[in-house]
């Protein structure tokens, strides 16, 4: 299994392009995790790993945004609204003890075996009454067969995603986060059409050994389409959202 920094050196300048491209896409994504971390204007928010810096613009006013991203290749196509996009490693977090208020992580944590590390320096740079939000696909679901499968056999670097389970629940406990909430989240990712839903996604997980209409065929096939009332696109999508909080023992 390739490590996050080793998939996203190889295909994060095309992710970042699909992003920019659809800014829009995963309005629903961001908003349900952010949502449930209930922030208030003036907090400080961790955002790891942070790709190209896009939860930024989905945080309410007034909160300070501090993203951190391992791998540079997210920056190639003109920068991140501020993420830090220097060659430093996920681990450590580059901030000091209890020096943010809530940390998020969207659809990141999938790609590491071993999520314990990342959750404990969570837990050190979140300060005490602080959230942690974890919102990763969920191991067995549709959206894991799918990327460990049409997307595994078709894009650039394979996928093997170490998906949310049971195991993940533990591995935050011993981190020292005391549990919230955990449910699984339906939601679409939004098109104007059929088309553009296929060549963002194709775009997205650097399909490069298929055609956009073959990776039309498998989402409709494989995840689901809806035509919504305002007859923009729905792709279905779904995650495992985790909230945790940082409480002194």
């Amino acid at each position: 299994m390739k490590s996050y920094h080793e998939l996203f050196e190889e295909r994060g300048s095309a992710y970042d392009r699909a992003m920019r491209a659809h800014p829009h896409a995963r309005d629903e994504e961001f908003m349900q995790a952010v949502r449930r971390a209930e922030l208030r204007p003036g907090q400080i928010v961790a955002d790891v790993p942070a790709g190209g810096g896009y939860l930024c613009n989905y945080l309410p006013p007034g909160c300070q945004w501090r993203g951190h991203e391992p791998c540079a290749s997210f920056s190639e196509n003109g920068g991140s609204h501020g993420a830090a996009l220097t060659q430093v490693p996920l681990l450590p977090l580059p901030w000091e003890d209890a020096s943010v208020d809530t940390a998020l992580s969207i659809a990141g944590v999938h790609h590491l075996d071993d999520k314990e590390p990342l959750f404990r320096e969570f837990l050190r740079v979140v300060r005490p009454g602080g959230r942690l939000v974890v919102s990763d696909v969920a191991a067995g679901s549709k959206v894991a067969r799918f990327l460990d499968g049409y997307v595994g056999d078709n894009n650039s670097t394979g996928h093997e995603g170490v998906f949310l389970d049971r195991r993940s629940i533990d591995e935050l406990r011993r981190a020292g986060w005391t549990l919230l909430s955990e449910e699984i989240v339906d939601f679409h990712w939004l098109f104007d059409d059929r088309q553009a839903m296929a060549t963002f996604c194709h775009g997205l997980f650097d399909l490069c050994r298929s055609s956009v209409n073959d990776t039309l065929a498998a989402i409709e096939d494989q995840l689901g389409v809806d035509t919504l009332g305002n007859g923009r696109i729905g792709m279905r999508w779904q995650l495992m959202t985790v909230v945790a909080r940082h409480d002194e023992h």
